[in-house]
């Protein structure tokens, strides 16, 4: 399986049973005509705000029904409208004195469905008005615009106008203006794949709808910098049809469905910050809220912002689809309390040392490549990059003349200081131990073989590995056992990096780790593979011997 559906036929009342679950709506029956969530706490002296379409376009519609946004939403099949009957029958179900508004993105089935049954609905009675969405900015001026995912701004505006009391004259009158007061435009790497297909393999596009049909025009983004780039451009030069000229906006980046929260982040951050200054006040939380199943891509919608909106996107509402909105603010820099640095000068210089410090750490940077290529087989392909960023940071200290090279035990805890903190991860923390420690059990008087001898033994203390447990102890211990036995000498550096390298070969026989992430991996994915933290280890040794030999 490649996803979790059961039944491709039964994905939409699937999908509709399990916001039910949790939502705050009553939900048609699955053996019913019809797809309706209606809104369970709904005020009949309100305005009814409805609207629909086909699904696939999660959480639009139904997660958006709820006090302040929608009554009802009907849902069809998968990119199809839902019937004319459907839509009748949530009118019915909703509709009191006050009236129904309908807000029907700009595609023809949606128009003729939702449009008739506001017809029928006329003709029983009922007080209806309409309004299109028809945002996308993307097509020729000749072809009509579709609705793209500036239709929820236009339900929150609408739903908050109704929920406040207003007559539906004037919710019509403010779901009208907003409506053309926006503008939206997608981009996406990968098209949609519906349940029981295999995803088609199309280029990264522009000017996508929300019915995986193909964009306007092929691009290709080298970054998220650019694809914004590419989207926003037409975005602006539209600013003048839509009203948003010389106005602050609020901004929506939509989630086409297939995209991280990470690069949603990313997205936004590109939109502000290259939208010109003071033009985006408001930002919703980016998020899936108009999407096309799956589809690797985003959508930006820019919306006109006066008083009335900043409210209506401010207000709280029920519905469980809405992310919420957030005033736009500079990015504020936080002031840490540090304590006052003490060793601001480095100590002694040893000229030597450094040079042998920094062939080690040239080392470790060259083999980043190969370390993570190991890590891959059974992590997440970090290793070497972890390592190297350490090494690169040692480095700098050494280039800048800020490590106590003459000074082995202020060194140690030097070299500690910084793996600590711009290593990073699990193995940052744990060299930072070792050296940290080593260099305590140096200034104690140790010699280094029973320094690390020490320092080795309080990471074992807070890391809780010990050696057979597929780490880096199982080079490292070897090694320092050699170290004690010979003594620091050419040949006893050269012996121990022989036992790393022993050590290291035998970790590809463990099948099972007993720390770190690796004891998360099943032992058929650690079969045949050195573990790459004993590995890089090997690295450090063998430079040490290569460079340190003689003491």
């Amino acid at each position: 399986m490649d996803f979790f559906y059961n039944d491709p036929d039964a994905v939409v009342d699937d999908t509709l049973a399990g916001l039910a679950r949790i939502a705050p709506i009553a939900l048609t029956a699955r053996d019913s005509a019809f797809r309706i969530a209606i809104d369970r706490e709904r005020d009949p002296a309100c305005v009814a705000v409805i609207s629909g379409g086909g699904a696939g376009h999660e959480p639009a519609h139904a997660g958006f029904v709820g006090q302040g946004m929608l009554t009802a939403a009907v849902a069809g099949d998968l990119f199809t409208s839902p019937s004319v009957e459907a839509v009748l029958a949530a009118i019915r179900a909703t509709t009191g004195p006050a009236g129904a508004l309908l807000i029907i993105k700009n595609y023809t089935g949606d128009r003729l469905n939702f449009g008739l049954a506001a017809e029928r609905a006329r003709g029983e009675g009922y007080a209806v008005e309409t309004v299109i969405v028809a945002d996308d900015i993307s097509l020729p001026d000749s072809v009509a615009a579709r609705g793209l995912a500036g239709t929820v701004l236009v339900h929150k505006i609408a739903g908050h106008a109704a929920a406040s009391g207003a007559e539906l004259a004037e919710v019509h009158r403010q779901a009208e203006a907003a409506a053309v007061s926006m503008a939206s435009i997608g981009l996406a790497l990968s098209s949609a794949t519906l349940p029981g297909t295999t995803r088609e393999a199309r280029p990264p596009e522009l000017g996508l709808g929300i019915h995986n049909e193909p964009g306007v025009r092929e691009v290709a983004p080298a970054d998220a910098r650019e694809a914004v780039a590419l989207a926003l451009a037409p975005l602006l030069d539209k600013t003048g049809d839509a009203g948003l000229a010389g106005q602050p906006c609020a901004v929506l980046v939509n989630n086409m469905g297939g995209c991280s929260t990470q690069e949603m982040h990313v997205l936004l951050n590109e939109v502000i910050a290259q939208a010109p200054d003071g033009l985006i006040e408001t930002a919703v939380v980016p998020a899936p809220l108009m999407s096309s199943m799956n589809m690797h891509g985003f959508s930006i919608t820019l919306l006109a912002l006066d008083d009335t909106r900043r409210t209506a996107l401010a207000a709280p509402v029920a519905a469980i689809g809405w992310p919420g909105a957030c005033d736009v603010q500079a990015i504020e820099g936080a002031t840490l309390n540090q304590p006052a640095d003490s060793a601001d000068a480095a100590g002694a210089q040893d000229a030597s040392m450094a040079a042998r410090m920094a062939a080690v750490c040239q080392a470790v940077v060259a083999d980043r490549k190969r370390l993570d290529d190991l890590d891959a087989a059974a992590g997440d392909g970090d290793t070497g990059t972890a390592f190297a960023r350490g090494a690169n940071a040692v480095t700098s200290a050494l280039d800048g003349e800020r490590l106590s090279t003459g000074e082995p035990a202020r060194m140690a805890r030097e070299i500690g200081d910084i793996l600590a903190r711009d290593m990073g991860g699990s193995s940052g923390v744990l060299l930072s131990i070792l050296a940290t420690a080593t260099g305590n059990a140096l200034a104690d008087g140790e010699d280094l073989a029973a320094a690390l001898a020490a320092g080795v033994a309080r990471m074992q203390h807070h890391g809780g590995a010990a050696r057979g447990d597929r780490t880096l102890l199982d080079a490292l211990c070897p090694a320092l056992d050699v170290l004690a036995d010979t003594g620091l000498s050419t040949h006893g550096w050269q012996q121990a990096a022989a036992a790393a390298r022993a050590g290291a070969e035998a970790t590809a026989d463990m099948r099972q780790a007993g720390a770190g992430r690796a004891a998360y991996v099943r032992a058929d994915a650690l079969a045949g593979h050195v573990d790459p933290g004993a590995e890089a280890m090997v690295t450090i040794i063998t430079a040490v011997a290569d460079g340190f030999g003689q003491q």
